[in-house]
């Protein structure tokens, strides 16, 4: 059972004070009070032995790490998901949390490709294993989504969280979502800050798609290039058995050659990882842009119950001047006052409620605004550190890898210029 003390209803109720980014990050968090990690993956078969009917599933490990922390059943807790689950969380949280930039899943299938891979192939489900972790350890660090019931659940309840899921009525929403957002929006006046970050989204997600591409096309050659070096090494090799004297030079050249082949196995597992993260940013990208989308949905909403009171008014002006209508002066009739004064008192209460449907929509609007603003401060400083580790990674990888090209160069020259 949930105390009452831990109720995620308790901990969001600090978010009415919530100003800035930094009262945000010491919001408290699931992370301080559990380690979360995906310990190991396992094929499962559906019943046939037809490969499309095998799929993979993760097991979640979860270990309490506070001991006064009561949200979680108990101290250790494992359970096995399914991709298609984290899924479900996922979208759960996107339509619950409009105005968060929710944390993205790693890719369903091999994007910016350099080589052939499938979904089956052990090192993409080990890296999808390693994105799912993030994507879990992204939430349960996110102050306000860390705390859901449904994701708690996710984390621990082994049986009828799907249907505990579904009966949340997540997907209808999910659904008259996608009808609304699938319509083009023209706002009569976009916010611009709102707009900056749109542009700013899809500026980010066209720059880290051109340069995962980019890189994809350079480690291609490079690995072509490198694993052509074996040549020399057998080369090299078999030509020192006829030599005598320059024998024992050349077959060292030739293990050099070697190393080099060898060389870019680990170079090129190593930046598929650094790719990973920036992926998840390419990713993150398109949750910006989806929060800008609600955002516009929002106002929207407040620009089309300005028109239906703009309307409204002039519709009960209209019968308010009934004698002087332009039907009245054609035809001489006009309405009696009693049928006057009930069509105006009718148009006054559906004024009310336009006017308090105003309200509304502005109060929301204004919510969201406030909320999504701290949101998007917290996901651009998340983004500058996170995308600076990783291009600094990337980076020193290259160096690395040069440097140990070079220093096999400089060996192999030795190995020649050594040579009686």
């Amino acid at each position: 059972m949930m105390s009452a003390d831990n109720s995620p209803i308790r901990l969001s109720k600090s978010f009415n004070n919530v100003q800035s980014v930094e009262d945000f990050e010491n919001q408290d968090t699931l992370m301080k009070h559990v380690d979360i990690s995906i310990v190991e993956s396992e094929k499962r078969a559906n019943g046939t032995l037809h490969v499309r009917d095998h799929y993979t599933v993760y097991l979640i490990d979860l270990k309490v790490t506070d001991t006064d922390f009561k949200l979680v059943q108990s101290k250790i807790n494992t359970i096995w998901r399914r991709y298609t689950e984290f899924e479900q969380i996922h979208d759960y949280l996107q339509v619950t949390y409009p105005h968060v930039v929710i944390p993205p899943l790693p890719e369903k299938r091999v994007l910016y490709a350099w080589r052939k891979s499938d979904t089956t192939d052990p090192e993409f489900i080990e890296r999808r294993r390693a994105g799912l972790e993030n994507f879990l350890l992204r939430v349960a660090s996110h102050p306000r989504l860390c705390f859901d019931d449904q994701f708690i659940n996710f984390l621990q309840q082994e049986h009828g969280w799907r249907e505990t899921i579904t009966d949340s009525g997540y997907l209808l929403q999910a659904e008259n979502k996608l009808k609304s957002l699938s319509v083009s929006i023209t706002l009569k006046k976009p916010d611009p800050e709102i707009e900056s970050v749109k542009n700013y989204g899809k500026q980010l997600e066209t720059n880290l798609g051109n340069f995962l591409y980019t890189r994809s096309k350079i480690i291609e050659k490079n690995y072509a290039l490198c694993k052509l070096h074996a040549n020399y090494g057998k080369l090299f090799s078999e030509w020192s058995v006829i030599e005598k004297e320059m024998g024992d030079g050349l077959q060292k050249a030739g293990h050099y050659f070697d190393s080099i082949a060898d060389s870019i196995d680990a170079v090129a597992e190593d930046e598929e990882q650094l790719a990973d993260q920036l992926k998840e940013y390419l990713f993150y990208a398109g949750a910006l842009q989806q929060l800008c989308s609600n955002h516009e949905a929002l106002q929207r909403n407040l620009e089309v119950a300005h028109d239906t009171l703009n309307n409204r008014i002039a519709e009960r002006n209209r019968a308010a001047a009934g004698k002087s209508g332009i039907m009245s002066r054609l035809f001489g009739t006009t309405d009696p006052d009693i049928v006057r004064d009930q069509s105006t008192r009718a148009l006054d209460a559906k004024i009310l409620a336009d006017k308090e449907a105003i309200e509304k929509a502005q109060r929301e609007l204004e919510d969201f605004t406030k909320k999504a603003s701290v949101e998007i401060d917290y996901f651009q400083k998340q983004k500058d550190r996170d995308l600076h580790e990783s291009l600094v990674g990337f980076i020193t990888l290259q160096v690395k890898a040069a440097k140990k090209n070079l220093q096999a160069w400089t060996q192999i020259k030795e190995c020649i210029q050594n040579m009686p």
